[in-house]
């Protein structure tokens, strides 16, 4: 069984209604399956400015998914990818998270996990 590993802006674009049919119903089975984030995306999510509602939507949001803390594998893979591919630390650690576990990547941002070696990325907004 595949699993994924959700980026921040597939959680915003899903919350805006962003995504066509498709992309909507990809994401909501992951949502509705297993959601994991890392702890960097929980910290960006947390972080948003947004009405007392939206914020409590995403902090029910958060609640319902594992969060992928750092570890010594993750850190390891974290550098690896710093080193070679000069990514800002913050997509680094959720690159380094992927790989550690073997998720792929549910992005719209793929031009910068694109060059990392391994990594398996899908695009919600590009399925077939």
């Amino acid at each position: 069984m595949e699993r994924y590993l959700i980026d921040t802006n597939v959680v915003s674009d899903f919350l805006t209604n962003s995504f066509d049919d498709k992309g909507t119903a990809f994401v909501s089975e992951i949502l509705d399956t297993y959601p994991i984030i890392s702890f960097v995306t929980q910290i960006e999510l947390l972080s948003w400015k947004a009405d007392k509602k939206t914020e409590k939507v995403i902090a029910s949001f958060v609640e319902g998914c594992e969060v992928k803390g750092v570890s010594k594998e993750i850190i390891s893979h974290c550098v690896k990818i710093r080193r070679v591919n000069k990514l800002k630390t913050p997509d680094a650690i959720i690159a380094g998270t992927a790989l550690a576990f073997n998720y792929i990547i549910v992005t719209n941002n793929t031009k910068d996990f694109d060059n990392i070696k391994g990594l398996k990325i899908i695009n919600p907004y590009k399925l077939l």
